[in-house]
């Protein structure tokens, strides 16, 4: 298993927007941001620590303005706390490894994949495409896009 580890390394190569919201709990602007309507087929992985979080094959259109998806691919990566600032009930979604802030999940997504909605900050992803999984390291996820493929 690779070594999934928030580093003071990886912390200094963030932008200040990714700096804000993975290791400050900041917002970015829905709408204005990397992944929100991005469709191309792959993996996202935390941008501080590398571990893999979701899969295009789990993303969806929810109007929400941020990149949204039914499931973590790997839910041992995530971990859910109860967030109640700014005067709302809601659940924060973090990196295990990295303890990256990544957004909030909520009870209002698909009926038909589970009804959860992982509403994700782009500023908290690198995206991996499809055909560069093996080469980053994450050849261990190309199945799911094939069996996918096979459906």
């Amino acid at each position: 298993m690779p070594d999934y580890t928030k580093s003071e390394e990886a912390i200094s190569r963030l932008s200040p927007e990714e700096f804000q919201v993975t290791q400050k709990n900041g917002t970015e602007r829905p709408f204005e941001n990397a992944y929100w309507d991005h469709d191309e087929p792959g993996l996202y992985v935390d941008i501080v620590s590398g571990e893999p979080l979701f899969t295009s094959l789990d993303k969806f259109d929810s109007d929400c303005g941020w990149p949204s998806f039914t499931k973590p691919v790997a839910p041992e990566h995530v971990e859910e706390r109860s967030d109640s600032t700014y005067g709302m009930n809601r659940t924060e979604v973090r990196s295990v490894h990295g303890d990256s802030h990544l957004g909030h999940v909520f009870d209002d997504g698909p009926k038909e994949a589970g009804g959860l909605r992982y509403c994700i900050n782009s500023a908290s992803l690198r995206f991996i495409p499809l055909d560069e999984l093996e080469s980053e390291g994450y050849g261990k996820f190309l199945d799911l896009f094939e069996k996918k493929d096979k459906e």
